[in-house]
């Protein structure tokens, strides 16, 4: 990833300022993780934004990128997801690609779209929660961002995206080439992808 380091960071705090939005930065040990930041913040899995950039191909020519944010305890459904755009192929980006779009490094991926390339969708069952926990563009630092406020700034397309199966655990998602432990919880998914390769792993946050 290239640019400057807390770019994302630095753009998410000004929007929220300028928006008044009701929120809180929480700062912790540095952690990407689903279950164990959850843990350092002090709230409950569910509550997390968890973060995962997924490619869909429509046909031979065209390639989307959609940033998936879904509840920390739930499952993302990749077929949900290429079904939602009327997609032929679907699977998680690679990491090189997923960082790119994103802004920030793998584990600290926001809920909010700075790349006009990338679509976000937010599953409707996030909206459950009052208060939303995700890592603010870095590892070592989270946003306690009111929920209502969340959809008023970021506008995500909301859209059942989640699936009813168990969420993969940290201790049993993939780990890419560069990231040991891997940081997001993001083989938590299902549909019709290819087993994920070094090059073509979940990268997520939350």
């Amino acid at each position: 990833m290239t640019g400057e380091p807390y770019a994302a960071y630095e753009r998410l705090i000004a929007d929220m300022d300028a928006a008044g939005a009701r929120y809180r930065l929480i700062d912790h040990a540095p952690e990407g993780r689903t279950e164990l930041v959850s843990a350092l913040r002090g709230h409950d899995v569910s509550q997390a934004a968890k973060c995962l950039i997924v490619m869909v191909k429509i046909g031979k020519k065209q390639t989307r990128y959609v940033l998936a944010v879904v509840p920390g305890d739930a499952r993302l459904d990749l077929q949900a997801v290429k079904a939602l755009l009327g997609g032929t192929y679907v699977a998680f980006a690679g990491t090189e690609k997923a960082e790119e779009l994103a802004g920030s490094v793998s584990g600290t991926v926001l809920p909010f779209s700075y790349d006009p390339r990338l679509e976000l969708v937010a599953d409707p069952s996030l909206l459950d929660q009052p208060e939303l926990y995700f890592n603010a563009a870095r590892l070592d630092r989270s946003v306690a961002l009111a929920t209502d406020d969340y959809v008023r700034l970021a506008a995500p397309r909301l859209a059942p995206v989640t699936s009813d199966e168990a969420p993969v655990t940290s201790d049993e998602a993939p780990m890419t080439g560069d990231e040991a432990p891997m940081t997001g919880d993001g083989a938590a998914a299902t549909g019709d992808k290819p087993p994920v390769t070094s090059n073509e792993a979940a990268v997520t946050s939350s």
